[in-house]
């Protein structure tokens, strides 16, 4: 198994670990839940592709104010199929590698940045939604090799949409 195989793999297992811990707070606001950093919306959609080597997400950055409306349209979408398979929002928790304490991330997946008509077609979902705002597509892979481009790191976004 290749390193970037191995990362996938460790990736995929620490998402569902999260998962199942933030499964008490399903039904709770992220502007409410303050001891774990992430709420999750999933869909078991087995016409859905698995997760693949390539998998990445749509960051959507919402000001703390907005971000409970958000996450509630964008999970709503998820559990209808929608969407991917997931999403996930950061909550009131802090986060030591969160780019602003003022704003929160909602992470749209994808499972295979390669797979462009789906991966856009997503992105006009989320457009449809009311995310009319730019936003940033960026590989799995780079988050688990811990790079940011907060922190200066370069390359990190596959592309803005």
């Amino acid at each position: 198994m290749t390193k970037k195989n191995k990362l996938i793999v460790s990736h995929d297992r620490r998402i569902q670990n999260q998962i199942k811990q933030a499964f008490s707070h399903r039904n709770k606001l992220p502007s409410k839940v303050k001891d774990v950093l992430w709420l999750y919306a999933e869909h078991d959609d087995s016409n859905y592709p698995e997760t693949t080597n390539y998998s990445g997400k749509w960051l959507i950055f919402k000001e703390n104010e907005e971000i409970d409306k958000w996450w509630l349209i964008i999970k709503h979408a998820v559990e209808e199929g929608k969407l991917g398979r997931y999403a996930k929002v950061s909550t009131a928790l802090k986060n030591p590698i969160a780019r602003s304490e003022d704003q929160k991330v909602i992470c749209v997946y994808t499972y295979n940045y390669n797979d462009k008509e789906d991966t856009f077609r997503i992105r006009e979902v989320l457009r449809k939604l009311g995310i009319t705002e730019k936003i940033s597509y960026k590989a799995d892979v780079m988050t688990m090799m811990g790079k940011y481009a907060h922190k200066g790191d370069k390359k990190v976004i596959e592309f803005w949409g």
